[in-house]
């Protein structure tokens, strides 16, 4: 089984970039929408019921109704392909995939009776700072959840790479960190480790973290034959982040490689958000 090279897979999920300036900054630019199949619209229509306020406390997470909802819809995502060095490619492709994203836990939640709204998506070029603080050491984008954006960046290390399953699940996993927030899984985190000790901070944050890589690859899942994505390439995904997936980040708050790869897998395999409760799994799992 041949596996991808090492420079398809450098961005994976949340990887550490050295910037510099390219082009344009700013907020995304609309894009073509990705057609949803006639059974999100009739799931969607069938499902819409009385929304309830998000859990509380610690069930937002170990008992969260997402988890009760089952498979994500099967969804056409429409991506359209990163050209090497082209920046408004890029944007374009992952503004699309953000548009699934919106779509597929749109559904979800009508599902959940609980209430949706999109984030907000803001393509830049440098390290920028938003209400959460500094942009995050050895990341390539993330997810502010005072404003609601995720920021993603435009770096010429990342549009060197036009392998788009990897930045689709890139992306994914930021959004999961929008799904989190709007779950009531969010807050919970935040009040947990507002003043715990830096070990246990970490380990909610690895809990946190290795969750949104099982919501963003069960997304991967359901638009796997759009991208594409086929199991010889998914397995040479999850193969590198099980040997790579840690060494951005030494301080292990998003939890070792081979972790990373477990509920990836998880995610890929259940395309369902009953397969990332990672708030009730064993410490060994989270590591």
């Amino acid at each position: 089984m041949s596996t991808l090279p090492f420079r398809q897979l450098s961005s994976l999920i949340v990887a550490s970039l050295a910037f510099s300036l390219v082009t344009g900054v700013g907020t995304a630019n609309a894009a073509t929408p990705s057609t949803a199949k006639a059974s999100v619209t009739e799931t969607a229509k069938a499902s819409v019921t009385k929304e309830q306020a998000p859990p509380r406390g610690r069930t937002a997470a170990t008992a969260n109704p997402l988890y009760r909802t089952g498979t994500l819809p099967d969804l056409r995502c429409t991506t359209g392909q990163i050209r090497a060095g082209s920046a408004a490619s890029y944007k374009i492709f992952m503004t699309r995939v953000n548009r699934c994203l919106n779509l597929m836990w749109k559904t979800q939640f009508r599902k959940a009776k609980l209430p949706f709204a999109q984030p907000k998506l803001r393509f830049v070029t440098s390290r920028v700072s938003s209400p959460c603080g500094r942009w995050p050491s050895g990341a390539g984008g993330y997810y502010c959840s005072s404003n609601r954006t995720m920021y993603i960046g435009v770096t010429r290390a990342v549009l060197k790479n036009p392998y788009g399953p990897n930045h689709a699940q890139f992306m994914a996993h930021e959004y999961a960190h929008h799904v989190q927030q709007l779950a009531g899984i969010m807050n919970y985190y935040g009040q947990s480790v507002w003043r715990a000790r830096s070990s246990t901070k970490l380990a909610f944050s690895r809990r946190l973290e290795l969750q949104a890589d099982c919501l963003g690859s069960a997304f991967l899942r359901q638009v796997a034959d759009d991208l594409p994505v086929d199991q010889e390439q998914w397995d040479a995904m999850v193969r590198w982040v099980d040997e790579n997936g840690h060494k951005s980040w030494p301080t292990n708050d998003h939890g070792k490689g081979r972790s990373q790869a477990y509920w990836m897998e998880r995610g890929f395999n259940a395309a369902s958000p009953s397969a990332c409760n990672t708030w009730t799994a064993s410490s060994r799992s989270v590591a």
